[in-house]
């Protein structure tokens, strides 16, 4: 006996009438959405458009699309724009409108500020719906790519190595321009050219040795008030203790560049970084978010371009919205244990500081059993920070 299957005739299912209510079930992502971007107020984007010129789409729209985007990880404009015929979700959020990547673009160029503070809109949304109930919140970095290569980056030594080379460059090629009417040039040397093409280089160079000298002097600030402050510790335990402290008192900082300090030429702000994901090194910067445990939303986020995370505690902190309340307890990792972690959570405006569950792992090395357990308490002590509930 002959088995029959379940076939599709496609071309009558290119003429199918499909209702989108029916693909998407009541608690799609899509339908929470739109429902979200119409409790939020808005009238900051209506007021930059005039009252002239063709009928626009309406911000509703235009921001619901981002908002789905972002959330499912789209978001090149060119895709979504794509996505709004392809996509049922794009398409409902989008009612059967198709915006363009350009003008998808220019939305989100032209109101980013306003988008930040619509950011805080939904915050405060989700308290008074009861998802959000800022307790404990959890902290962490991400390395981001910058849109540069490493290869465009200089260090100081070689840099210094380059204007060295250069300048003697320019120097010979203006002594063969003096020299013009007895040596013969070179077929194809316009000696103008590559005196001018050199200085640029040189100028260059110059901007670049001043960016990373004035990174230099800024380090060395920050280094000397973390290690009068290790003195000035040090100096506090003996007095409390009547005994000197042990181990080696820290080391003075060097102030000036270091041959490794690098300067990127397309992107100046960013730095090299290493990529926890396969241990190689990249023009990178550092993100950090900060997420409520229970309902996982973030409620603050910060970026710098400082490869560790030792700083990243307090900019991300203050980052979160003070009019959804301060944090009961952050979690954060090794990573961020330092005397600037601890000061920002101790220093809290917030009526219960933050209290960080660092744990700071003891290295293993060949000290005696009794001198790490010693090492250990004093870690585990200086890394809690007691709450004010």
């Amino acid at each position: 006996m002959k088995r029959t299957f379940k076939t599709v005739d496609y071309d009558q299912a290119l003429d199918l009438t499909v209702r989108l209510g029916d693909c998407l079930p009541p608690d799609h992502l899509a339908r929470f959405v739109v429902d979200s971007v119409a409790q939020l107020d808005l009238s900051a984007l209506y007021a930059h458009y005039g009252p002239r010129g063709g009928e626009p789409y309406a911000p509703e729209v235009l921001l619901g699309l981002l908002l789905y985007g972002y959330a499912t990880g789209v978001f090149s404009s060119r895709k979504i724009e794509r996505a709004t015929y392809e996509a049922v979700p794009f398409r409902f959020i989008a009612g059967n409108l198709h915006p363009d990547h350009d003008t998808l673009a220019t939305f989100r160029r032209t109101f980013l500020p306003e988008l930040k503070e619509l950011f805080v809109q939904v915050l405060l949304l989700a308290q008074e719906t009861g998802v959000l109930k800022l307790g404990t919140i959890s902290l962490d970095g991400t390395k981001v790519h910058a849109d540069a290569s490493k290869r465009k980056a200089v260090s100081y030594k070689r840099l210094r190595e380059l204007e060295t080379q250069l300048q003697a460059e320019v120097e010979e090629l203006f002594a063969l321009s003096e020299q013009l009417d007895q040596r013969e040039v070179p077929d194809g040397l316009v000696v103008r050219e590559e005196i001018a093409r050199r200085e640029d280089r040189l100028a260059r160079l110059a901007e670049a040795k001043a960016v990373i000298e004035a990174r230099a002097k800024e380090r060395a600030a920050a280094e000397q008030a973390e290690y009068e402050a290790k003195l000035a510790q040090r100096a506090e335990r003996e007095r409390t203790t009547g005994r000197r402290p042990g181990g080696r008192p820290p080391p003075p900082p060097v102030p000036g560049p270091r041959d490794g300090d690098q300067y990127n030429f397309t992107d100046p702000e960013s730095r090299i970084m290493k990529n926890p994901t396969n241990a190689g090194f990249e023009q990178d910067y550092n993100a950090q978010v900060a997420v409520d445990q229970e309902s996982l939303l973030i409620v603050g986020c910060a970026l710098s371009n400082h490869p560790n995370d030792s700083q990243e505690a307090e900019p991300t902190l203050a980052a979160i919205p003070s009019v959804i309340g301060m944090p009961e307890a952050a979690a954060l990792d090794a990573g961020y244990f330092g005397p600037a972690t601890l000061e920002a959570c101790a220093s809290s405006g917030s009526p219960h500081s933050p209290n960080p569950h660092l744990r700071r792992p003891v290295p293993k090395s060949r000290w005696p059993t009794s001198s790490r357990r010693r090492w250990a308490k004093r870690s585990m002590e200086h890394a809690s920070v007691p709450s004010n509930r």
